[in-house]
């Protein structure tokens, strides 16, 4: 039996199998072959009877076998025989591995040559793209300069003619849609425009006197005319001198009083009133009275400013600023009033800023103090930027300074108060009648308007009307269609919005007549015919 186990624990060790799975199974065998012979050969009775087993050595001398039972035996063969089927089948999925490896490997290796394969196929593909790229480009350069040489235009010409071409299609259609938002914005803007612009103007508009740079009293009688000469003319030398005025007397009993300067005059006038009333008319006197005036001219300004802004709602001025808008019943824009405009503009702004939700302070005080630039006498500059130094040494608001700054559109609206104090502003000042303007300016603007509206193609004639706020434009019918004439008009009041000023609106209108005539030669009458009938 002992012969019999080892013969199958020695097949067990040389029985055929890969060079990684013989280690394992090797290591197995021994565990179990060690095992068993513990078990089998224990020492019963005492150390002379032992026996010593060594799977390595062969056995030199005889040794006393002892005694095993066939349980044991089956037991060790069973066990031999679960390590080889279990050694078999180790070595069966190694064995499918390695096949699935090699698998998994030609496949890749098929994949890496399709790959390159294809890349190569693409390099190729690309190459061709590009030189039939290259091709094209040549090709299309080369029937490009046929076709501008039978054609006899280049690209730009061709262009200008499609552009030229599709412009005159298109001329109706434009002014179809022209036409379409003009109705649109009329319909929307007509309601709202006249209840909200005209009914504030209604209520800001205020009583208009034209007032000049003259001033003038009337004297009681010639005695006081001769005393305000004096002897040799010394007493209205004395007292233009004080004044800084001009006084002109004629054949009645008036008096002139002239100056460009309103704060002058009015001294002077109140000055004048003064010495007439008293009657003792002297150099002296003159200069007395004249240095009293002016020092009562300080409380005047201050009362008058704060008549302004208690006639618009504007309160908690700093007095030097006060003293500076009571400036305003002195100072005179066009034959305007500078108190009367600033009125009128502050309360048609603050009723719009009330309809439209503004910031209704912010509005009042950019409305009532975007003309104190024109009080400031003692500087050089625009009466808008003299406005904003001064205000900004009060240190009002940035919103108000930002209204005062915009109102003559020399900077971009910043916010809709800005847009209201424009408004105000331009609904005050171009009212019929509240303003007169120099001939030679008349002329010069309304001549700017006609020779911007003559620019165009197709202009014969054009003439200005109404101050230039309506202009006529006759164009030659041959040139230019009724479609192209509802466009024309909208581009000239385009070009007069940016390059003309003028104050309110300017209505452009296009008139194109065409006349045929014919002329029929009377038929020959024969007079033989005649006599004979």
């Amino acid at each position: 039996m002992l012969d019999f186990f080892l013969t199958k624990v020695k097949g067990l060790f040389s029985s055929p199998a890969t060079a990684t799975q013989k280690p394992v199974v090797k290591k197995e065998a021994a565990k179990v072959t060690k095992e068993v012979v513990k078990e089998a050969v224990t020492p019963e009775t005492d150390d002379k009877n032992r026996v010593v087993f060594s799977p390595n050595k062969p056995v030199s001398q005889p040794v006393a076998q002892p005694s095993v039972s066939k349980e044991e035996v089956d037991r060790a063969n069973a066990q031999a025989q679960a390590i080889l089927q279990n050694a078999k089948k180790v070595e069966a999925d190694a064995k499918a591995k390695e096949t699935e490896i090699f698998q998994r490997l030609a496949s890749l290796d098929e994949k890496e040559r399709y790959l390159i394969q294809k890349e190569k196929s693409l390099d190729q593909q690309s190459l061709d793209l590009k030189n039939k790229l290259t091709s094209v480009d040549d090709l299309y350069r080369k029937q490009l300069d046929k076709l501008e040489v039978i054609s006899g235009l280049d690209v730009e010409k061709a262009k200008q003619l499609v552009i030229s071409s599709t412009e005159k299609k298109m001329s109706s259609w434009v002014a179809k849609k022209i036409d379409e938002a003009r109705e649109e914005i009329r319909q929307k803007e007509e309601e709202i425009t006249k209840e909200v612009i005209v009914d504030n103007i209604r209520h800001g508009v205020t009583d208009y006197v034209a007032e000049y740079t003259v001033s003038t009293i009337s004297l009681p009688d010639e005695t006081i005319k001769g005393k305000i000469i004096g002897r040799e003319g010394r007493n209205i030398r004395a007292f233009e001198k004080a004044t800084g005025v001009e006084l002109e007397l004629d054949e009645t009993n008036d008096i002139r009083i002239s100056s460009f300067d309103s704060t002058r005059r009015e001294i002077a006038r109140i000055s004048l009133e003064k010495l007439v009333k008293d009657g003792r008319i002297q150099p002296l006197k003159i200069e007395q009275i004249v240095a009293q005036t002016k020092g009562d001219m300080e409380k005047i300004l201050v009362n008058e400013g704060k008549k302004i802004c208690q006639e618009v709602g504007a309160f908690n001025l700093p007095i030097d600023l006060i003293k500076e808008i009571g400036k305003y019943k002195f100072r005179f824009s066009y034959g305007q009033n500078l108190a009367k405009h600033t009125i009128e503009a502050t309360k048609i702004a603050t009723g719009i800023a009330y309809e439209l939700r503004a910031d209704v302070n912010t509005v009042r005080l950019g409305a009532l103090l975007h003309d104190i630039g024109k009080v400031v006498a003692d500087q050089e500059g625009t009466h808008v930027d003299l406005g904003v130094d001064l205000l900004r040494q009060y240190k009002i608001s940035e919103k108000v300074i930002n209204c005062v700054a915009e109102h003559h559109e020399d900077k971009e609206f910043s916010s809709i108060e800005s847009v209201i104090v424009y408004i105000g502003d331009a609904a005050s000042g171009a009212r019929p009648g509240a303003r007169y303007e120099v001939h030679e300016e008349y002329l010069k603007r309304m001549k700017n308007i006609e020779e911007t509206a003559k620019g165009f193609p197709g202009v014969i004639s054009v003439a200005a009307y109404q101050a230039g706020r309506e202009v006529v434009v006759i164009v030659e019918p041959s040139q230019v269609s009724d479609s192209e004439a509802e466009v024309l008009s909208q581009n000239i009041a385009e070009k007069l919005e940016e390059e003309a000023k003028w104050a309110g609106q300017i209505k452009v209108t296009v008139i194109r007549e065409l006349r045929t005539s014919s002329i029929i030669a009377a038929p020959k009458i024969n007079k033989s015919a005649v006599k004979e009938e």
